[in-house]
């Protein structure tokens, strides 16, 4: 860690920023297997949200890695490496009173439990939504063609397949992709939000 830095506090304070903005910051985190659903409910969501004009961003984990993740690879401690950065943006985002929407497969209970941490010590809310489908089910949805690939031996250390996912023991929402579509799945996010005062 860098030394010799000082924490610079702005002239704006968060509880002045949500005033002015109407509206509290939060990150909602998707987390779930490769084509369970994330990306298109959080696209689904995110338009949602702009079009009842409310200050949201999504951060998508493919697009992420075209960038500011960009330098890491899919082994476990690149894998920790890349939510550990996401947590860190989204946290600022979320302290800029954005809806911050993150969708990314996030593996591991131990690197989403340390991005719920950082919002938690910052005093931002942070919801935690667990997308889930089947293996079965997402095998067959495939849209990438990576579960093939994977089967064949042509990807190392694919979530689901040859490396593991630790699903959310207490998530603050859970949605079946099998069950539900993705209007449903925006309409439960979107009454979750709304009970709980940040829409």
């Amino acid at each position: 860690m860098a030394t010799n830095i000082v924490f610079h506090p702005g002239s704006v304070d968060g509880t002045e920023r949500a005033q002015l903005l109407k509206q509290k910051g939060v990150t909602i985190w998707f987390t779930g297997l490769s084509a369970s659903g994330k990306s298109t409910i959080a696209c689904a969501l995110e338009q949602h949200l702009l079009h009842m004009n409310k200050f949201c961003y999504r951060l998508d984990g493919d697009n992420v890695r075209f960038g500011l993740n960009k330098d890491l690879g899919f082994d476990e401690k690149s894998r920790n490496e890349n939510i550990r950065r996401i947590g860190e943006v989204s946290k600022l985002f979320a302290d800029a009173c954005c809806i911050a929407i993150t969708a990314f497969i996030s593996p591991y209970r131990a690197d989403r439990a340390i991005a719920r941490e950082l919002h938690a010590t910052s005093q931002l809310d942070f919801i935690e939504v667990f997308v889930d489908a089947p293996l079965q089910v997402v095998e067959q949805r495939d849209p990438k063609g990576l579960y093939k690939k994977a089967r064949a031996g042509e990807i190392r250390e694919f979530t689901g397949i040859s490396a593991p996912y630790e699903a959310p023991e207490t998530p603050e929402l859970h949605l079946r992709t099998d069950q539900y579509d993705v209007t449903e799945s925006v309409r439960i996010i979107t009454e979750y939000l709304t009970r709980h005062g940040f829409i």
